[in-house]
């Protein structure tokens, strides 16, 4: 069974949900520790869903705190943690990030860059063997159901 933190606000899963219900994937809410999504037979593998390269500005630049601690705390845990994040378009890998222009540039010329935010992901990777994947906000489900040993055809 899939258990989805209950923090992820309704309104930003609905397709997700809709997924699971379509291919009869089971699923519940519960408060994760880590991440937004997880096993309930396999705790250890757990994935953190972002809704956009701008969000992880914010968990990477303002919000690197919070977003560190709970990394840290993943790691203390044996968990491996997938950072998916839903912003589509060209960004298919961690090396497409480098060429993403951060829209803050306009109003903010010291915004991070998408080379710089590339560079702070390869580093958290590297660290903490978290791995940063990549999808549409269509596929989010389908792939969170991959990335959790789930296969199920649409």
């Amino acid at each position: 069974m899939i258990e989805i933190d209950t923090r992820e606000k309704p309104h930003a899963i609905v397709r997700i949900v809709e997924y699971f219900d379509k291919n009869e994937i089971p699923h519940k809410p519960k408060k994760l520790d880590v991440g937004d999504y997880r096993m309930s037979e396999n705790p250890s593998i757990v994935i953190d869903r972002k809704q956009s390269l701008s969000e992880l500005c914010t968990n990477l630049g303002s919000d690197k705190r919070r977003f560190m601690n709970e990394i840290r705390l993943a790691k203390d845990m044996g968990v491996k943690l997938t950072i998916l994040c839903e912003h589509g378009g060209a960004i298919h890998e961690l090396k497409d990030v480098a060429n993403w222009h951060n829209p803050m540039l306009e109003k903010y010329p010291n915004a991070i860059t998408g080379r710089d935010l590339m560079e702070r992901m390869y580093r958290v990777h590297i660290a903490y063997d978290v791995d940063f994947l990549f999808c549409d906000k269509r596929s989010t489900g389908r792939r969170i159901a991959e990335l959790l040993g789930i296969k199920k055809e649409e």
